[in-house]
């Protein structure tokens, strides 16, 4: 009889343990063992990488249309709310995200944005917010999109995406990489683009952005004869301008928090911003 009972109590630990090993195995990606652990999905990495070549799966126009939004950090409702209206639209080329996609830089702000973004009809391509440093996101932001740093070509318009979050270096002179900007904007034997637009999370007047660099940072885009048109995000609200000289225009979009995004044609010499509400 006793043996009985032994058997029994082993077996209902055995189901017990089973029970439990199951529940965490489905539970796995709800949680994060660490704030700053770093955990993705295949799925979920390489995402620049990724999204150019969709892009080069593509034809461009004449005209190329932009929809530009960002700082989505906590406003997970507003974001989703975002791609909802975006998909409204027809013959969008590509979408920005112009940085802080997430608040305080940990895997699973960054997976639950990307969660929204996915659903998007076109491709998305970011660039790196101050916000999106903190914490472990850098490391973050790397594995998932690819570097702070890059560049593309699509059709006659050579974009630009560069990191101009100098609080978060110290203001050590070297960020935003005013030498590696203006070499992008050299056109090199052989290449087709008419033109460059420069995206970036911080504006040059902002006081997050290296003081030391920043009419460098104007200069180089001024100086170089290919850059009419600079968008950026980070100010939580709108603001157009030629802020130095009259050449180029530094074009702030809001958080989507305030539920509104720009929709930019440019085509070769010219561009037209739309502010849209949804």
């Amino acid at each position: 009889m006793s043996e009985c009972i032994t058997f029994v109590i082993m077996k209902n630990v055995y189901f017990l343990f089973l029970l439990l090993a199951i529940t965490l195995s489905s539970c796995e990606e709800m949680f994060e063992y660490h704030p700053n652990q770093i955990r993705l999905n295949g799925d979920e990495q390489h995402l620049t990488a990724h999204n150019l070549e969709r892009l080069r799966s593509q034809q461009p126009g004449d005209t190329l249309r932009l929809l530009v939004m960002g700082d989505t950090q906590r406003f997970y409702d507003d974001a989703e709310a975002f791609v909802e209206k975006a998909n409204t639209f027809a013959d969008i080329d590509f979408v920005i995200h112009q940085g802080d996609i997430s608040d305080f830089g940990m895997t699973q702000e960054f997976r639950w944005v990307h969660d929204i973004m996915r659903r998007l009809k076109w491709p998305y391509l970011t660039v790196i917010g101050n916000h999106d440093m903190l914490a472990n996101g850098r490391k973050v932001y790397q594995r998932m999109y690819g570097d702070f740093n890059y560049s593309f070509v699509y059709g006659h318009t050579k974009f630009v995406m560069v990191d101009t979050n100098g609080r978060e270096y110290s203001f050590n002179g070297k960020v935003p990489d005013i030498g590696w900007l203006g070499s992008q904007l050299v056109r090199q034997p052989g290449e087709a683009w008419q033109q460059a637009i420069v995206v970036s999370h911080i504006p040059p007047y902002d006081g997050d952005f290296d003081r030391q660099l920043e009419q460098p940072f104007h200069q180089t885009l001024k100086e170089s004869g290919r850059v009419q048109l600079s968008l950026h995000g980070h100010i939580h609200n709108w603001r157009t301008e030629k802020t130095y000289d009259n050449t180029i225009l530094y074009h702030a979009t809001t958080t989507v928090k305030k539920r509104e995004f720009s929709y930019i044609k440019v085509w070769r010499d010219g561009y037209n911003i739309r502010r849209i509400a949804y």
